[in-house]
């Protein structure tokens, strides 16, 4: 659905003055930027950095492409192909290729392939005949009555064997995590809701794809992987690209005020917030009716902590795993595995020293030379957290000596760069809800101020996407109630 948003009637403005001010130029604040921009309000991205992306950044070299963040994401809704057909980005678009849809996960020092169908489900050995059928309770088992942790709640419903070799590792992959302290409420919210509102998940699964199709929607197991030929990088520099001048980068935000509490915003409409940046090292201000705080959460909570410290220590609180990202380059002759897939995770009874690995450039063309593979593999997390701080050289090594066990790799690798995230992915934990319910609260006391990050909603690109559309709606909403509009 595209965004519907009232076009402004413009005020005549102080110099410096603008609609809306975004502060990060990430994924988040680039989409909300857009989506404000197209509909013609007066929008200014400041971001810290010198180039646009956030987390999301690619670089090549030694003829391979590597994600340094997200390595692909997922077309769940239609808003991507929105903002890809609006900045020009059509013919850069890739999709996965099919083999893609194969995903692995190490059982006993094995790869088993995840099963795709009823009939592949059956006939795997990932899960036990006992597991299976354990299934056939799941319809019949009651809601809980107290937030659970993904771990309670699968436990609960599917038993410990499919905590332990399917949602175990799954959450490993997306959360980079462990099952036992995210909130299924908040990380798996349209989980939850199928118990919540059909009783049970087998039953939600089958009457909840016509709602999902009317919203024009897909499951996240069922969408399709895309990436750009030249990498995920690629989209926040089309959308920086579309802004022009309205998206300023090294320009670090080092303080915002309400100058409605000193009586400096002007009954007639005047903006109620100023900000100060230094935009290489020369401090300049901005004045602006509407904030998005689009960075993440530490940032965040140094940016409001005048407005009210109660929320900066519950936005400094959220916890993030630290992860490494560790990209190797072989020779394809010296991986004896077909990599026919998009990667395999490990569970954690498998005691291994990675989360899993990306098949990058059995994913998407231009990942690797002609005769080369490109693989990318996950240290780290909630999982094993000290890992991700070690040196590069061994983190490296790590991930080379595992490789060599599970895909059959052999000799050295002919490439390698390692990145490391410190604050790599928020953790939706138990008790999350009542971060963001404080979170809603601070918005309803200082309206203009918004935040528009994947610490709030989902950290998915699509997640981001969808909830930046959203952000805008409300900061348009908020520009039409304004005196003089």
């Amino acid at each position: 659905m595209s965004l519907v948003l009232v076009r402004l009637v413009r005020m005549k403005k102080l110099p410096g003055t603008v609609d809306v001010v975004v502060v990060g130029g990430g994924i988040s604040g680039l989409a909300v930027a857009h989506w404000l921009s197209k509909e013609g309000v007066d929008v200014l991205v400041l971001e810290k950095d010198p180039e646009p992306g956030g987390t999301m950044k690619t670089v090549t070299e030694n003829g391979f492409l590597v994600e340094l963040g997200p390595n692909s994401a997922l077309e769940t809704t239609p808003l991507i192909r929105t903002i890809v057909a609006d900045t020009g980005m059509q013919g850069e678009f890739l999709v996965a290729d099919p083999a893609g849809k194969n995903r692995f996960i190490l059982k006993q020092g094995v790869l088993c392939a995840l099963p795709m169908s009823p009939l592949s489900f059956l006939g795997t050995s990932l899960f036990s005949w006992r597991s299976k059928l354990r299934l056939l309770q799941e319809p019949f088992i009651g809601r809980a009555h107290h937030e659970e942790s993904i771990a309670e709640f699968v436990r609960r419903r599917l038993g410990q064997e499919f905590l332990e070799y399917a949602i175990d590792p799954f959450v490993a992959g997306i959360y980079a995590a462990r099952p036992e302290t995210l909130s299924v409420r908040a990380a798996f919210p349209k989980l939850y809701a199928l118990e919540e509102k059909y009783g049970g998940l087998l039953r939600g699964m089958i009457l909840g794809r016509k709602e999902r199709k009317m919203r024009a929607e897909k499951a996240k197991d069922r969408a399709g992987t895309f990436s750009f030929r030249n990498g995920m990088q690629s989209l926040p520099r089309a959308v920086a690209h579309r802004l022009g001048d309205r998206a300023v980068f090294s320009a670090r935000v080092t303080s915002l005020k309400d100058r409605a509490r000193n009586g400096g915003a002007e009954e007639s409409g005047g903006p109620r917030y100023q900000l100060e940046y230094l935009d290489r090292d020369a401090t300049r201000e901005v004045f602006a009716h509407v904030v998005i705080i689009a960075t993440p959460a530490n940032a965040a909570a140094g940016l409001i902590r005048t407005f009210s410290a109660s929320l900066a220590h519950t936005l400094n609180a959220i916890n993030y795993s630290p992860v490494a990202s560790v990209f190797l380059g072989y020779r394809r002759d010296d991986v004896a595995h077909p990599l026919n897939g998009f990667g395999f995770l490990v569970p954690s009874r498998e005691r291994r020293a990675i989360l899993g690995c990306l098949w990058s450039s059995s994913l998407f063309p231009g990942r690797a030379p002609e005769g080369y593979v490109g693989l990318t593999v996950f240290i780290g997390g909630g999982r094993q957290p000290e890992l991700a701080g070690l040196e590069e050289e061994r983190l490296r090594d790590l991930a080379d000596s595992e490789l060599k066990n599970i895909v059959q790799s052999r000799g050295k690798p002919v490439y390698w760069k390692v990145t490391k995230w410190a604050r790599a992915i928020p953790q939706y934990e138990v008790g999350y809800l009542d971060t963001m319910q404080n979170v809603t609260e601070f918005e309803e006391a200082y309206p203009g101020i918004l935040f528009c990050s994947n610490y709030r909603g989902g950290i998915a690109v699509g997640d981001c996407i969808r909830n930046a559309e959203d952000i805008a709606r409300r900061a348009a909403d908020h520009l039409k109630r304004l005196p003089g509009r």
